[in-house]
């Protein structure tokens, strides 16, 4: 009987290289790796896209945030992204929180990018990634590539299927990064490197994420020899003395070297090491503050693991201690404890640089001279932004999804500018305000009679309304009718009107009854 791997038979488990470009389109119309490895009836897929494992999603190692929080700290990161050089020259501690508390799922791609400087990267180096991936690359490279491509998180949807997707991808990224670097080459610690940014990012902003975090992050950690890394697990012991001096000496006591425990730790990352939720974490705020993060995760899992003379009771001797070492308690790992530990370690980037320095001479005066001289480390994504500053254009953020929208017919835009112009004629100005008289006019002073030989003074009689007013004589007062009545007598067509009670009376109006009136 054949045998078969991951659920698929021999025939589709060629080399990388020989995947011709039917054989990815056939594929592609599949849908997932792990849809096409046959796993689409029994498997069930975490948040994260692991169908098993330990670094599976667990109530008990991950720490669950409200959807309302998280639509705010999206809005808030999106802000972020749009003004990135000025909040990292300005608010950069506001970024650090922010990368502590988590970064939302849906923007932690773009952010990692931008954290890393890999975007600035990629726009100062249009096409690079697309001509070195056309190259073939060199073949002792390649072999040793494609023997890893399976062993890279293999209860990952993306990497579950042998030459899916996304082990094409992780090649891809290999491979290119062997042409970029070739005096470095390929290390093996590299692929989970490649394989966590490619699970955010498509691969050509996978590919200069990786560039960032082993020229800038990790410099020298990949490199012949790994001298990097094993300077920095001289630089983690001597900082295990000050935090935890009971975990220091016992592993001093039965000559335990740093480089047994912590290699895969911090050549991957932890990406290999904790549950996933505390991955993403960790991520977060290395990819933000640096270097030390991962000191401080390391410290925090030594101190947890061997900090207390109880738990030394169960390791007498190197192989006891190494075990305990290679199967941390979860409890240890779980996302909120870990967090808020690793906040609390008094370790910072001037202290690891201080032990580095010590940590050079030492190794000169026993070892001689260096043999690969990396460039200097820079502690995060602040210090990497002034090193290189970017251009604004840099920065802008380029949508991954364009749509093109197809020009509405002749006919239609003939017909909204009929509407348009319809609406501007619609459109009255305002017209000027009209002056309305007054229906209340103050009368005029009397004038004196110019031929009247002078006379008894007498009250004089109220002026009648102006021959232009609207008002009729009902809408006036009772006085003012009874007034124009003594002075001219009505037009005889007109009907006679009831005499009132002041037009039967023979007493004029005294002058105070007309002040009254006026």
């Amino acid at each position: 009987m054949a045998k078969t791997e991951n659920g698929r038979p021999p025939s589709d488990m060629g080399s990388i290289r020989t995947l011709n470009s039917s054989h990815m389109e056939d594929e592609s119309s599949l849908g997932s790796d792990s849809e096409v490895n046959g796993f689409t009836s029994e498997r069930q897929t975490d948040r994260y896209g692991f169908i098993g494992g330990a670094q599976q999603y667990s109530e008990e190692s991950a720490q669950d945030v409200p959807p309302e929080v998280l639509r705010q700290r999206e809005v808030k990161w999106l802000d972020m992204l749009s003004h990135w050089d000025k909040w990292m020259i300005k608010r950069f501690n506001k970024v650090r929180l922010r990368c502590q508390k988590g970064i939302p799922p849906a923007l932690r791609g773009r952010a990692w990018l931008y954290l890393s400087g890999g975007k600035v990267k990629r726009e100062q180096n249009q096409g690079k990634f697309q001509e070195l991936d056309s190259q073939p690359g060199d073949p002792k490279w390649l072999d040793v590539i494609e023997k890893d491509l399976h062993r890279q998180f293999p209860f990952h949807e993306m990497f579950v299927s042998r030459g899916g997707h996304g082990q094409q991808d992780l090649f891809r990224v290999l491979k290119a990064y062997t042409l970029y670097r070739p005096e470095e080459g390929y290390c093996q610690a590299q692929a989970p490197i490649a394989a966590v940014l490619l699970m955010h990012m498509p691969a050509e902003d996978a590919f200069w994420g990786l560039v960032q975090i082993c020229e800038k992050y990790l410099p020298g950690y990949y490199s012949p020899g790994l001298e990097a890394i094993q300077l920095d697990g001289e630089i983690l012991f001597a900082l295990l003395r000050r935090v935890s001096p009971i975990a220091y000496r016992h592993l001093e006591k039965h000559k335990i070297d740093p480089i047994l425990y912590m290699t895969e730790w911090f050549m991957c990352a932890f990406s290999r090491t904790l549950p996933w939720a505390s991955v993403l974490r960790v991520w977060d705020m290395f990819l933000c503050d640096g270097v030390k993060i991962i000191f401080r995760v390391g410290l925090v899992l030594l101190k947890c693991t061997l900090g207390t003379r109880e738990k030394l009771k169960t390791c007498q001797g190197l192989y006891e201690t190494m075990e305990l070492l290679r199967a941390i308690e979860p409890r240890y790992m779980q996302e909120g404890f870990l967090v808020r530990e690793i906040l609390e370690v008094p370790v910072t980037a001037r202290d690891i640089e201080r032990e580095h320095h010590s940590q050079i001479k030492r190794w000169k005066k026993n070892r001689g001279e260096l043999n690969f001289k990396p460039a200097p480390r820079l502690h995060g994504a602040r210090i990497i932004m002034l090193a290189e500053p970017p251009r604004r254009q840099d920065l802008k953020q380029n949508p991954t999804i364009v749509l093109e929208v197809p020009e509405p017919p002749e006919q239609l835009n003939k017909g909204k500018e009929e509407r348009k112009s319809k609406k501007k004629k619609s459109i009255k100005k305002p017209s000027t305000i009209k002056e309305v008289p007054n229906p209340y006019p103050l009368p005029p002073e009397p004038s004196p009679p110019a031929s009247d030989p002078p006379a008894a003074p007498a009250a004089p009689a109220p002026p009648s309304p102006p021959p232009d007013c609207s008002v009729t004589p009902e809408t006036l007062p009772d006085t003012e009718t009874d007034s124009n009545h003594q002075q001219s007598a009505p037009p005889t067509d007109l009907p006679a009107a009831k005499e009132s009670a002041l037009q039967q009376s023979t007493q004029s109006l005294s002058s105070s009854e007309q002040d009254t009136y006026l």
